[in-house]
């Protein structure tokens, strides 16, 4: 019997379960990596991404923070830096067990052992990682407007991330001012 290809959708699926089997207990976590998803999908699709990068994109968003857990046991707290230390190793193999392409676990483990740096952005799936991660943080984070124009200025360059950056925020940015 011939065995039937599982689609992407349906390793998608299996990605998320196996996050939310990484963040066992830890609702908080859980649901900034469904968020930081949502957010990077949709803006994915607004701005046209084609399938491969928005497949790396989707990948990326789910295992963002892979090594937050690894980085409480080592050093006790999560700072960007040690979770872009901590989080490729971790990225690369779950997404070994599930079957990725090396092309895309290399790409997907890069984007985890960057997306806490904002200057040098390679590529539309790493800006807009960073845009969606930010738009959930600063909501989590109950961040002033001042610090969302600010971030904003300085990271934002996706005009759809930044269309929702204003409608979340309840500002209007141009996207045109930069810092």
């Amino acid at each position: 019997m011939e065995k039937i290809r599982e689609t992407g959708e349906e390793r998608q699926a299996r990605l998320l379960e196996a996050m939310m089997e990484v963040d066992r207990g830890n609702p908080e976590r859980i649901q900034h990596f469904l968020k930081v998803w949502g957010f990077a999908r949709l803006i994915g699709k607004l701005e046209g991404l084609d399938a491969d990068t928005q497949e790396i994109l989707e990948t990326a968003a789910i295992v963002h923070d892979i090594g937050i857990r690894s980085c409480m046991e080592k050093y006790g707290h999560c700072r960007g830096k040690e979770q872009e230390k901590e989080g490729p190793p971790l990225a690369e193999e779950l997404l070994g067990r599930l079957g990725y392409e090396e092309r895309v676990k290399a790409r997907v483990s890069w984007l985890v052992g960057h997306h806490h740096t904002y200057a040098h952005v390679e590529g539309l799936d790493y800006q807009i990682l960073l845009e969606a991660d930010y738009l959930v943080n600063s909501y989590e984070n109950h961040e002033s407007a001042e610090q969302i124009e600010t971030f904003c200025r300085r990271v934002f360059r996706t005009p759809s991330g930044i269309r929702l950056l204003g409608l979340q925020s309840g500002r209007q940015f141009d996207g045109k001012e930069r810092i």
